[in-house]
């Protein structure tokens, strides 16, 4: 597998994190735009800090939008990930630094200098790229793919919006613009990563034979696995992790379904949820290819080399 040059923007977060280990194992990571979603952005740019002193690595780290673009947010997910998103484990003040620039301006900047070379996975609400989209309507000719961890296609979503999925819940406005702007988009929606868990035994087998990665991980998803446990969600569900797998091996989908995707903007019980044309009946051109399938073993390779698993 070649290693794919990678610009990730994101919202540490727990399960963001072991997306960036997996990204910083199997490609090369031009940086790491960071938005609020999981937490605010204080603590989501400091846990983007964090992983990039775990890993030793020279990462830049650009801070964004600490809201979204229109309304104030309904919710957060401090109470699956934590209050600093991190699962309040304490960690000292990482020593990598933030960068200056803000994380829109960099996202145009990075995709200038490399126009075509690199793939953007958007980890969380879309905010820094609906934010750079605006400023610069040519960014979706410059970006190689855009992959998208995001939406609940049939209706299945994870926030108080019985429909929606958190990260296109948090900013819709955000998910719109950049769903209209890009003419196609990989999107690994919350239902895909629901199907593809792995089971407990698995996973702890990972975290014991891991690497400090593991250690680290253990950490900080004690918070979030008491919440599944309680909530019937059953097995180790890696939503972020399976977006950057389809970014880092696209030939790990085995069933895909390319279709048109709008966000619902104003419906009072259906604000934030991703609207599929499963029929082709709204005239839409399609916009998305729908990962509804991958190869389970061949993604559980690259969660588990992430962890420094032999």
């Amino acid at each position: 597998m070649n290693r794919v040059p990678l610009l990730i923007d994101t919202d540490p977060g727990v399960d963001d994190a072991l997306a960036i280990l997996m990204a910083h194992e199997h490609a090369d990571v031009a940086a790491l735009t960071v938005a609020a979603g999981n937490v605010g952005l204080g603590h989501t740019v400091r846990n983007a800090r964090t992983l990039v002193d775990l890993l030793g690595a020279r990462t830049p780290v650009f801070a964004g939008c600490p809201s979204p673009l229109v309304r104030e947010p309904d919710e957060d997910a401090a109470f699956v990930h934590g209050a600093d998103g991190f699962g309040d484990v304490g960690f000292a003040e990482p020593a990598h630094a933030a960068e200056a620039e803000h994380a829109a301006l960099a996202l145009l900047r990075l995709t200038r200098e490399r126009p075509g070379e690199l793939t953007l996975v958007a980890l969380g609400p879309l905010t820094n790229l609906a934010l750079a989209v605006r400023l610069d309507p040519t960014l979706p000719e410059r970006v190689k793919r855009l992959v998208i961890m995001g939406g609940a296609v049939t209706g299945h979503g994870n926030t108080g919006k019985v429909p929606a999925e958190f990260n296109i819940g948090f900013d819709p406005e955000a998910a719109h613009v950049v769903f209209e702007a890009f003419p196609m988009f990989d999107l690994v929606d919350w239902e895909a990563t629901v199907r593809h868990a792995f089971p407990d035994d698995l996973y702890e087998r990972w975290v014991a034979s891991g690497d400090r990665r593991a250690a680290f991980f253990e950490k900080i998803f004690g918070t979030a696995r008491r919440f599944n446990a309680e909530h019937e969600r059953t097995g180790f569900i890696a939503a972020d992790a399976l977006a950057m797998a389809v970014a880092l091996d696209p030939a790990i989908v085995e069933r895909a379904e390319t279709r048109h995707v709008a966000v619902e903007l104003d419906g009072r019980l259906t604000r934030g949820a991703t609207v599929v044309d499963w029929h082709r009946r709204l005239g839409g051109k399609a916009n998305a290819r729908i990962v509804l399938e991958v190869d389970q073993a061949r993604f559980g390779d690259l969660i588990a080399r992430a962890l420094g698993v032999p």
